[in-house]
């Protein structure tokens, strides 16, 4: 008789939370149970596997409603704390995106450019509770007949405030490095000429995607960790590209999945949302994101139980490639190689700096840990499925 396969459903998973008996480990901690167990025993044992991931994420930003004003106005043209942002919505509603800089910033005209306040920072300003200046103009109109509109706002005072990032927990991300002559300043960090350093810029085996690399688990409506407070997964991100080559076990070997995702920015934490300025490049925001994983079956526990050895990425020039459009893989290296602190690059040792950090990301792993353990977060039924590629048997 063919030995019955392990399925638990999330309904399961919840009752099991519910009853305090649930088994909730950390990504590491689940590569080093599937290594001394193997996944089918692990299966048994583990009913959610949480992770986590803690770096710039630019495509990220808050829609904002700041409330009517008497006269009422029609904003066409708004800035917190002299950065712009976007009012093309409705009168009082606008999206402040991360990597708006200050409308005075000298940008690259003084290379390489400061960057030192941007729409990143207008975000962790107001979780951090501060006040923000906010200017408005418009041209009036019978119902709106302000023209003009100053004064200073706090989120705690603000109708509406979410977080509502494009694309977000990239599934991968290139190592970038430097071939050129000359330094370069790139979203990826300060490149060093003739592949003077690397850089990369994920958690490797604590981030979310490695650990559900078909997206079997995730979808619209998927509860998470965001910037400290619970949020949700709305859909695929805008770069979400499932379909690149991929290793035998499913991940990935270059960037391929997203998320666009979204949460109640006044419940969030200056801790997980840091204004960040890169050095000739521009100003985003460092985003603290967590993904529970539920182990329905032996598969997802195999797809748990990757680790920073198991995960590569394509090296990629930053120099001359990338920015000329066409960038190609150069060569490969594993998350573990990446973060002993050099890689082997044409037959010498390349100094590696990560853009993510690992210690933040198991932070977040241990935090969604707790708050499952305790009742606090339940798992939900992803509503629509995000697009993914073909598994390979």
């Amino acid at each position: 008789m063919a030995k019955k396969k392990l399925y638990r459903s999330i309904k399961e998973i919840n009752r099991k939370i519910e009853q305090g008996k649930a088994v909730v480990v950390t990504a590491d901690e689940m590569a080093r149970i599937v290594k001394e167990m193997g996944p089918e025993k692990a299966a048994t044992e583990v009913d959610v596997v949480t992770t986590g991931t803690f770096a710039p994420m630019c495509s990220s930003g808050a829609f904002i409603n700041f409330g009517h004003t008497k006269p009422t106005i029609k904003a066409s043209k708004v800035w917190l704390n002299d950065v712009p942002a976007y009012a093309g919505l409705a009168a009082v509603d606008i999206y402040i995106g991360a990597t708006e800089p200050a409308e005075d910033d000298p940008l690259n005209r003084v290379h390489p450019g400061q960057f030192k306040y941007g729409g990143g920072h207008v975000i962790e300003d107001l979780v951090a509770g501060k006040k923000v200046r906010l200017r408005a103009v418009a041209y009036g109109t019978d119902c709106y007949p302000n023209r003009k509109v100053e004064k200073k706002i706090s989120l705690s005072e603000l109708p509406y405030a979410v977080l509502l990032n494009p694309r977000n927990a990239y599934q991968n991300y290139n190592c970038a490095i430097n071939l050129s002559e000359k330094t370069k300043y790139t979203y990826m960090g300060v490149l060093k000429p003739r592949a003077g350093n690397a850089s990369y810029s994920t958690s490797g085996q604590l981030s979310p995607l490695f650990n559900d690399p078909y997206y079997l688990t995730i979808g619209m409506g998927t509860k998470v960790f965001l910037g400290g407070a619970q949020g949700y997964v709305v859909g695929p991100g805008t770069q979400h590209n499932p379909g690149v080559k991929r290793e035998k076990n499913g991940v990935p070997k270059a960037p391929a999945g997203t998320l666009m995702v979204m949460g109640n920015l006044k419940e969030m934490s200056p801790k997980w949302l840091i204004g960040v300025r890169m050095l000739g490049y521009g100003c985003s925001l460092a985003v603290g994101f967590g993904l529970p994983i539920p182990i329905l079956n032996e598969e997802m526990a195999r797809y748990t139980g990757v680790s920073d050895e198991d995960i590569v990425t394509q090296i990629v020039d930053y120099g001359e490639d990338y920015p000329k459009g066409e960038p190609v893989p150069l060569g490969y290296v594993n998350y573990a190689e990446l973060k002993s602190g050099a890689i082997k690059f044409n037959g010498q040792d390349v100094p590696t700096v990560p853009l993510s950090s690992y210690v933040k990301a198991l932070e977040i792993a241990k935090i969604l840990k707790g708050w499952i353990e305790q009742g606090r977060f339940f798992l939900t039924e992803p509503q629509v499925m995000l697009p993914t590629a073909e598994r390979k048997s």
